[in-house]
């Protein structure tokens, strides 16, 4: 990442950072966002051989950059060690809000407006990042299933740069409208998605889903006229 531009380098191509591909994927998945270093997934992955190991590595890593002050890493691999703490572990939350913690931290400096936006008696966590000159469309963002907004900074900042205003959130059953508000997971997206759009008084945007978010990005816009244009990243087939 380079601050003064606020902009991402993505690592090109696929690596072998470990042999099983539950946590090749991970490792891949945080390096080729741009959040973490190549040398520290490597290592990792010649350490892990199960799910405990996961946490207890990506917590090593996670200590190393703070201390180091590499506060993007760090964030990034707290979030990692928190991925495969069963969700009844009171030390998901309290690596969740770790994460978040330095992640609004490292970007406190960047223009990144947060919202929470009325829905079922609770709140949808967004966040926005304003065009770079001038403005093409607006791009709506989200994940599926165990993905949460600040993942997707990098590339909301990836289209803001070339001319996209950029609107990511959290619908039911998703990071903080889960976890500190209460919505379960609800298939029938097209509801989230009025939220938003009214919310932000959108009438013509590009609709983005990441992972499972693919088949909620679906949906919505077989429902809502006023996402022109559907697109997903990385949905899963199976």
């Amino acid at each position: 990442m380079t601050n003064n531009k606020k902009s991402f380098t993505f690592p090109v191509g696929y690596h072998e950072f470990h042999k099983d591909q539950v946590f090749n994927f991970q490792l891949n998945r945080w390096y080729s966002l741009g959040y973490a270093r190549f040398e520290d997934m490597k290592e990792a992955g010649q350490k892990i051989e199960n799910f405990e190991d996961w946490k207890t590595e990506m917590l090593t890593l996670a200590e190393k950059a703070e201390s180091e002050e590499r506060f993007m890493n760090a964030a990034f691999y707290y979030r990692a060690a928190e991925f495969y703490v069963l969700q009844d572990s009171p030390e998901k939350e309290l690596l969740y809000d770790k994460f978040r913690e330095l992640f609004y931290k490292v970007f406190k400096d960047d223009t990144i407006e947060r919202f929470k936006v009325p829905y079922n008696k609770a709140f949808l966590p967004a966040m926005k990042i304003p065009v770079s000159g001038k403005k093409k469309g607006t791009i709506v963002m989200h994940g599926g299933f165990d993905s949460f907004i600040e993942e997707f900074y990098s590339w909301m900042r990836y289209f803001s740069n070339n001319g996209y205003e950029v609107i990511a959130f959290e619908g039911p059953g998703q990071g903080a409208a889960r976890r500190k508000y209460g919505l379960a997971l609800d298939y029938e997206w097209e509801k989230p998605a009025k939220a938003v759009l009214d919310y932000f008084k959108l009438n013509d945007v590009t609709w983005l889903g990441i992972s499972m978010g693919g088949w909620f990005c679906f949906r919505a816009a077989a429902f809502e006229p006023r996402i022109k244009i559907s697109g997903i990243i990385r949905i899963k087939w199976q």
